[in-house]
């Protein structure tokens, strides 16, 4: 993309989402200075942007959700990795908080709603085309240990969610869980299993498949 045509998507973003373009595009020539192809509304507060990559464009509370406000605050904290694989959107309200050690990596086409958090201490990947929408929850860690008698040991924490994986508002995606291409999540689901099946259509808590060769745009 050129030049010209990157800073006419930004101003049509601003315009649209009611982002100050001037701002917007000033934090923009700083990411870039910092090796970063970041466009972040301005109540985005970023501690360790240097430990994010950007093979694409990361546009963080830019695109227009129409029940969003303008002084929404969208924090990102990482102290691990944020791969950004293409270009990807952030909504406005979200939170990410990645440990030390950890790693989320999000796809090329991939939009995040507004609203959702993701705290992870081990791993996340998102594939290409993923649409998640608001109010939803990634969490990869119990942070306390539970013991019972019966229980099974978790041999890797780490979420794993597919290409073109549509997860509905309000589900919660917890440690171990795999999400595979093309399946749907719907609405106030919890999802906590590996699921091997593509283009399913997961509902429920605990979440279980209910329908199969579903397909969506």
């Amino acid at each position: 993309m050129s030049t010209l045509k990157l800073i006419y998507r930004i101003y049509k973003n601003c315009k649209q989402s009611s982002s100050n373009f001037l701002v917007v595009f000033s934090k923009y020539l700083y990411y870039k200075a910092n090796g970063k192809n970041i466009a972040a509304a301005p109540n985005t507060f970023i501690k360790g942007l240097g430990n994010i990559s950007t093979d694409g464009l990361l546009k963080i509370g830019i695109d227009y959700v129409g029940f969003t406000h303008r002084k929404d605050v969208t924090y990102l904290n990482i102290n691990g990795r944020l791969d950004i694989k293409g270009n990807s959107s952030i909504g406005r309200g979200c939170r990410l908080d990645i440990g030390n050690k950890a790693v989320v990596q999000l796809g090329n086409g991939t939009f995040v709603n507004p609203y959702s958090k993701f705290i992870i201490q081990h791993k996340l990947e998102i594939g290409e085309d993923c649409a998640i929408s608001w109010n939803c929850q990634f969490l990869d860690d119990d942070f306390h240990e539970l013991n019972y008698e019966g229980r099974k040991l978790q041999t890797s924490n780490a979420i794993a969610i597919g290409d073109r994986v549509w997860i509905g508002s309000n589900v919660s995606v917890f440690k171990g869980a795999n999400i595979p291409n093309g399946c749907v999540i719907a609405s106030n689901s919890v999802v906590k299993e590996k699921f091997e099946e593509e283009n399913v259509l997961i509902a429920g808590n605990p979440a279980r498949i209910i329908k199969r060769n579903v397909s969506w745009k």
